[in-house]
């Protein structure tokens, strides 16, 4: 071959690979503008929900909304029995929820990961976490509100919780899984039993994971309204007791935003930025939280 057949094929190519460049380069650009008008349409939306919250919200938060009872219509009044509702039923349901949840997680990704009994507890954890949360209020209306004849925060406690644990083990067996199996295998190789690898390595090493997980429920459940209404309900009043109908802020919001009456649609928009501010706040904390201890 010819000095200049060489350094004809040697242009062709330097062409050849200028035009594929470029060609890569025009879809690299279209592909990031598509994403980024994504990602702006998503926070417009965001900001502007986020934006209607804080401006309708503070609004309606004063001393009387957090010290006083639901009132009547054209009352004074406020959101305690319902904030202090919502927050029992949603620590009580995290603190039941989350054990089974995470000792869930830890069989499967520790135990037994291909067995028929994790492929079963698999497909029952992603039917109940894909299931709508009206649904799991109906099974629970069905199962404990008619058979005791009465709505109660035990049966709203028992559907809360069964949003919780499906969340909290598809987030624990997939961060025990992203943990190097060279983190197990040096422990076993000192002689570590394996719950202690488990409690000190692999628990340890998806820390952050796990505690967003649980978040991530806290932030589900905080918010849910359905079940409430099946099992739950409301209560104007204030209880502790756990055997009767008890008020929580999404049902309170829930009556109060679809009324006619001003001072009611008020409260119901200082609900929605306290749960706003509340899930919030957790989100702070944990990672706050997690970057201290690591």
């Amino acid at each position: 071959m010819s000095t200049a057949e060489t350094l004809l094929r040697a242009k062709a190519l330097t062409e050849m690979r200028a035009t594929r460049y470029a060609a890569r380069k025009r879809v690299n650009i279209i592909a990031l503008v598509l994403s980024m008008m994504a990602m702006g349409f998503g926070l417009f939306w965001l900001f502007w929900i986020l934006f209607e919250t804080v401006r309708l919200g503070t609004a309606g938060l004063t001393w009387a909304a957090l010290s006083q009872m639901t009132p009547p219509p054209n009352d004074e009044g406020g959101l305690l029995n319902a904030i202090y509702g919502s927050f029992l039923m949603v620590m009580l349901a995290t603190f039941v929820g989350t054990p089974i949840g995470i000792m869930a997680g830890i069989y499967l990704a520790e135990f037994d990961t291909k067995g028929w009994l994790a492929n079963v507890t698999r497909f029952v954890n992603d039917i109940l976490l894909s299931a709508p949360s009206i649904v799991i209020g109906l099974f629970v209306y069905a199962v404990v509100v008619t058979r005791f004849k009465s709505f109660s925060a035990y049966a709203g406690i028992m559907a809360l919780t069964l949003i919780v644990i499906p969340v909290v083990i598809r987030t624990t067996e997939n961060m025990l899984q992203l943990v190097p199996p060279g983190l197990r295998e040096a422990a076993y190789a000192l002689g570590a039993p394996k719950w202690k690898v488990i409690l000190s390595i692999t628990m340890r090493s998806a820390r952050a994971g796990v505690v967003t997980g649980v978040l991530l429920a806290v932030a589900r459940i905080a918010g849910e309204t359905a079940p409430l209404l099946f099992t739950a309900l409301s209560n104007q009043f204030w209880t502790s007791s756990l055997s009767e109908p008890m008020a929580s802020l999404p049902v309170t919001i829930f009556k109060f935003a679809m009324s006619p009456y001003e001072n009611w649609q008020q409260l119901a928009w200082a609900g929605v930025f306290l749960i706003t501010l509340a899930v919030l706040g957790l989100n702070i904390l944990a990672r706050v939280l997690t970057r201290q201890k690591n």
